[in-house]
């Protein structure tokens, strides 16, 4: 056994356990520890998106998503700033296509305008083209405050600064269980016994079934959902300037097909959202009887069948044929072809589903005792994990001894 008890132990090094690591470091006295099951941080949700630092367009003004989307996004321009952390903030436009996304085009707008967007700007066709002169579409909407980024990076550099200030960062350390005693908590894990008095579960595609570890109840079911990548070759990388979005379908937590220029270098077009068969599902074959079981024995989940097959069905469709993502595409840019794109990379997203079927759409951190689970984070995490690794400490500082 590790004989030194920390004061709170986090689980999983992804960026919203270690934001909070971050944030809970910035307090002199308190002893924190980050356990990460993989051999790397990142290595799920955090490494696996196309890097948008999102703005706060789409999200219910008054939401959680929408507070820490807006003030984490700034902070997270301001803290790559600091430690030269590559970034751009060069902005996006948003298009509708058809006559009858214009309503919901309508609601983005309102939305932006509620959440303090300073930059937006309605586009008429030929406006379009100013920003992006391939891109197709009767109406837009221009968003100054979208950026892109690197995670990973922002999350080697979140865990190095946590180690810099006395925190602890162990990647392999699987958590397997937990014993309560009279001083605290004892985490059992693959590396050996971790003692803490308080625990903060950040575990995404596992947090549930680390929360019944803990003798907590999640309610809620992670359903995995896969997001397949293209990249556009080299020589049609101009088709697209920056990033280029459709107007999203507001019954559902996606936001469709999309473009988007990386950091790093090049163009994604993506994702869709197939159910995966493993909960770190990034491929087609990768398939995990448990985790299939788990998911389809859960009557949310047949609830959500009953309300969206018919979109599931175009999902998988578009999943197994190149040449549907590809019309999928061409709705935002016309010529592009399928000799354009290759298959890239893929992302499971940790989506938390209720036993009524409903997709839950918004962060949801339960209480316990000695204990926080972050049972859904959602898109925008990356964005908003600095602020939301301020408001999990807040909780942590008014539920805890600390």
């Amino acid at each position: 056994m590790n004989r030194k008890q920390y004061d709170v132990a986090i689980i999983g090094g992804g960026i919203v356990g270690l934001g909070t690591a971050l944030a809970l470091s910035e307090k002199k006295g308190i002893s924190v520890i980050v356990l990460e099951a993989e051999e790397k941080l990142a290595a799920h949700q955090t490494g696996n998106n196309s890097g948008v630092i999102h703005s706060g367009l789409y999200y219910k003004p008054g939401s959680l998503k929408a507070q820490n989307c807006v003030e984490g996004r700034e902070s997270l321009y301001k803290f790559c700033e600091e430690h030269n952390i590559p970034y751009d903030r060069c902005g996006k436009v948003v298009v509708a296509t058809r006559e009858d996304e214009i309503p919901a085009l309508d609601e983005l707008e309102r939305r932006g305008k509620a959440n303090g967007l300073k930059g937006l700007k309605r586009l008429r066709p030929e406006e379009i083209h100013q920003y992006e002169p391939h891109v197709f579409g009767i109406d837009g909407l221009y968003v100054a405050e979208t950026g892109i980024v690197d995670y990973t990076a922002v999350s080697n550099k979140f865990a190095q600064i946590v180690q810099e200030r006395g925190g602890e960062v162990l990647t392999s350390t699987r958590f397997l269980n937990l014993a309560k005693e009279s001083r605290g908590l004892v985490l059992e894990t693959t590396k050996g016994q971790i003692q803490c008095r308080y625990l903060i579960n950040c575990g995404g595609l596992q947090s549930d079934r680390i929360a019944r570890k803990c003798g907590v109840d999640p309610v809620s079911r992670i359903v995995p959902f896969r997001g397949e990548y293209y990249e556009i070759v080299a020589g049609k990388q101009h088709l697209v300037n920056n990033l280029v979005y459709p107007v999203p379908d507001p019954r559902f937590p996606f936001l469709g097909v999309h473009f988007t220029r990386m950091i790093q270098g090049g163009v994604e077009a993506g994702p869709n959202a197939v159910f995966a068969l493993k909960r770190e599902g990034y491929t087609k074959t990768s398939i995990s009887i448990i985790d299939t079981l788990e998911a389809i024995s859960f009557g949310g989940f047949w609830r959500m069948v009953s309300k969206y097959w018919k979109m599931g069905l175009g999902e998988i469709y578009r999943s197994m044929s190149k040449r549907a993502f590809v019309k999928a595409l061409q709705r935002l840019i016309p010529e592009i072809t399928a000799a354009d794109v290759h298959p890239a990379g893929a992302g499971v997203r940790a989506q938390a589903l209720d036993p009524d079927g409903k997709l839950v759409d918004d962060f949801r951190i339960v209480e316990a005792e000695r204990m926080l689970h972050v049972l859904n984070a959602p898109s925008p995490a990356a964005t908003a994990s600095i602020s939301i690794g301020r408001k999990i400490m807040a909780m942590a500082q008014k539920n805890f001894d600390l």
